[in-house]
């Protein structure tokens, strides 16, 4: 009793505008920028408006919970969020399969997802990607969302340029208020010109209706297979980038097991595939959500609780979040995002040795190329994993130690024997960027 009354003490101790405020600017990103989709799959397998309100139903409680309590739990923002890319493979590949074929495919996804965080191994394999490939590939996946705030401007000039000058204005002046502000003065421009759109807001509570599994091989290799390989490779990969380069020691396969097991509770009534977030959890763990990385998992419990009020009010929720301008949500998503751009990009290219092959990570990322149906952050990788062994072939034999040698370098050169130190991985590298940024800040007065 004293525990659980002592942790909600401190929760609200810990509670900031700034953090609030980017748990919310996640759930506005997230949902707008990919609700549509979701819809579309639902469609895909004859749903009902009824079962796609059930759809927000299942994915609202699963994402909100899933960030909330962990988040709480741990005292480390972690997010969770429904699978944008796998709803893109539904909407296309769905055609000609019923709900309840859909649904049977979604457990067997939920069940695979959930074998990979017990058994360990997609931690493994992210266990062996640098530092910087891992840095580089988040910046990638990000830049996307800093070039489409300002891409925004050729539609609506006057209010991306109100809302930079509000952003750069309040980042001089008040830092941790920055993105508060910024959005605030986009609403309120909005506003003014009459571009909310408040009329698709219906205040209606969603109900969750069951839908019996039907399991058949078709289904499993056209359905789940795909959904649960463009999932792990297009969401929890780079969502392991955001935690690890946001500096966060989370346990990876305990959260993956959580999202699959979330994803199996709640497949019937629509949950289709549950993952780690990339985008909003850079939103929720970088400085903007607060300086002191610590308070940071506040933001994570605001958008866990925003998730929450989605699934229980459905379409009502929707038609709010939906009801701001495209270019309004696309400009804040970008300058949110700008410092945790900035901080992959220069882990990216810190380390000489890694450079080119973290560029390559970069620039593949960036390019949204899709290839046999898979997203650009795992070809990213891929492409990002060649160039690095590339480089490095021969060299284990080139610079091999002779016998004689008695200095422990083998006849290296000083600079040689230096790129092949400090070759930790992600997960040792225990790189924490925020917290040093957070550091210098508040020794020189300034939030970056």
């Amino acid at each position: 009793m004293n525990g659980g009354h002592n942790s909600r003490m401190r929760f609200f101790k810990d509670l900031s505008l700034s953090a609030f405020t980017a748990g919310f600017v996640a759930v506005l990103v997230g949902f707008t920028s990919s609700v549509a989709i979701v819809f579309q799959a639902a469609q895909a397998f004859g749903a009902t408006p009824q079962m796609i309100t059930s759809w927000m139903w299942a994915l609202g409680l699963g994402m909100g919970l899933c960030s909330a309590l962990p988040s709480l739990y741990w005292r480390k923002p972690v997010m969770i969020a429904w699978s944008t890319p796998g709803a893109a493979v539904l909407a296309v590949a769905g055609v000609g399969y019923g709900m309840n074929e859909a649904v049977g495919a979604f457990i067997v996804c939920a069940m695979l997802i959930t074998l990979a965080g017990t058994t360990g191994w997609f931690e493994r394999v992210m266990n062996k990607i640098p530092m910087a490939i891992a840095s580089a590939l988040l910046a990638g996946v990000l830049a996307r969302f800093g070039l489409q705030a300002f891409i925004a401007a050729q539609t609506a000039l006057p209010l991306v340029l109100s809302m930079l000058a509000a952003y750069l204005m309040a980042k001089r002046f008040m830092p941790r208020y920055a993105v508060p502000l910024t959005l605030l003065v986009g609403v309120v421009y909005a506003a003014s010109l009459g571009q909310l759109a408040w009329s698709a807001v219906h205040f209606d509570m969603a109900l969750p209706i069951f839908t019996m599994p039907v399991f058949t091989w078709r289904a499993a290799v056209s359905l789940a297979l795909p959904l649960f390989v463009v999932t792990m490779a297009s969401q929890n990969l780079p969502g392991v980038a955001a935690i690890r380069a946001a500096g966060y020691d989370l346990p990876i396969s305990k959260l993956i097991t959580i999202s699959g097991l979330a994803t199996l509770v709640l497949a019937p009534f629509g949950g289709y595939a549950l993952n780690l977030s990339a985008i909003t959890a850079a939103m929720c763990m970088g400085p903007e959500a607060h300086d002191d990385p610590k308070r940071r998992y506040v933001a994570a419990v605001s958008c866990g609780a925003i998730y929450v009020v989605i699934g229980l009010f459905g379409a009502a929720v929707v038609g709010v979040l939906t009801a701001f301008p495209k270019e309004l949500v696309a400009a804040i998503a970008g300058l949110a995002l700008l410092g945790t751009i900035g901080g992959g990009l220069a882990a990216a290219v810190r380390d000489e040795s890694h450079r080119e092959a973290a560029l390559i990570t970069f620039l593949v990322t960036l390019s949204g190329v899709t290839l046999a149906g898979i997203g650009s952050a795992f070809w990213g990788v891929v492409a990002g994993a060649i160039a690095l062994a590339v480089q490095r072939l021969g060299r284990r034999n080139r610079y091999e130690p002779h016998q004689s040698d008695k200095s422990g370098h083998g006849g290296r050169d000083d600079d040689t024997a230096r790129a092949f130190e400090g070759k930790g991985m992600a997960p040792g590298s225990k790189i924490v960027p925020n917290e040093q940024q957070a550091t210098r800040s508040a020794a020189a007065g300034k939030n970056f």
